[in-house]
């Protein structure tokens, strides 16, 4: 659900920029714990639960894999320790809204003049327009891999920053943009097919504007719930490409045979659980804060104008 202004007036779009980017920071402090638990589940290899375990070993061992050198601290460190890549998400949130606004109808020119036909001809026009609009940000997918590096394998920087990274790993940075892009086409459909069956088969909506604020928000986790599941394969396959040292690399189909082979089909489903968990208060949070920042933003820069007069 995109943020709407509060009231009659028509907020500035600096206003609009500024306070979605505020809401987006916010809601990443509050929630990039939960991606850090999500990512570390998902490069597990081993099971957690099962195997002639009891539920004691089990839980010790979730422990073990979610909280990594700080299993055995106390409280607080633990919930500290979920906080490695803070910095490359905050880039990449601020890089996606910049994309949003400014960079998107460029990235989307070029990627119709160089790769709309294939994309048609491999998926039909509607469908084939849709998957490359949706695969228009993996251009920034090198934050999101040094992200899931340091939440999972902090191992690879091997003390080097960010410029030095740049310049000695270069495209293999992109590692894993295949795999991003068969995750965000059918997670794109699915978001809209699950918010559109949401409207339609359990509020019996024939026109999805007539919708309410309660139906929308219902309507919305239903299709982050279904665009989370069907991508959930797709999402683990991706994750574990990018979280292996730069000088290991392994492919998407190695990984997915291992994975079919030793840990199950279940194991395609890792991490999908604390994900769903949070979807419905972070798009309350991430709604109530745009609400709130946006017009107190306005209010500001329409002060310092008039300051100014």
């Amino acid at each position: 659900m995109s943020p709407v202004g509060s009231g009659k007036s028509k907020e500035s779009g600096t206003a609009r920029l500024l306070g979605s980017g505020a809401s987006g920071i916010l809601e990443l402090f509050t929630f990039h714990p939960v991606d850090t638990v999500a990512k570390r589940l998902m490069s597990n290899t081993d099971k957690i639960f099962g195997s002639g375990q009891t539920m004691t070993q089990s839980l010790g061992k979730l422990n073990q894999v979610i909280f990594r050198d700080a299993a055995n601290r106390a409280t607080v460190s633990k919930y500290l320790s979920l906080f490695p890549g803070l910095g490359y998400a905050a880039g990449y949130k601020v890089a996606q809204r910049i994309y949003k606004f400014g960079g998107q109808p460029v990235a989307r020119d070029f990627l119709e003049h160089h790769y709309g036909q294939a994309f048609t001809r491999a998926f039909g026009e509607r469908n084939g327009k849709a998957m490359l609009h949706a695969n228009g940000r993996v251009a920034l997918l090198p934050l999101d891999v040094l992200k899931i590096k340091r939440q999972t394998n902090p191992e690879a920087f091997r003390g080097r920053g960010l410029l030095r990274i740049v310049g000695d790993e270069g495209m293999a940075l992109y590692r894993g943009a295949g795999w991003t892009m068969l995750r965000n086409a059918p997670g794109s459909f699915a978001l809209f097919g699950g918010s559109a069956f949401v409207k339609e088969f359990v509020f019996g909506l024939d026109n999805y504007n007539n919708a309410t604020f309660v139906q929308n928000f219902f309507a919305s986790i239903g299709g982050a719930v279904a665009s989370l599941t069907v991508s959930a394969p797709m999402d683990v396959i991706k994750t574990r490409i990018q979280a292996r040292s730069f000088d290991s690399p392994e492919s998407g189909m190695t990984i997915l045979r291992r994975m079919v082979q030793q840990e199950g089909l279940s194991s395609f489903f890792k991490g999908l659980t604390p994900k769903i968990l949070v979807v419905g208060p972070k798009l309350v949070f991430g709604f109530t804060m745009a609400q709130m920042f946006i017009p107190a933003f306005d209010r500001l820069l329409k002060g310092s104008k008039a300051d100014q007069s």
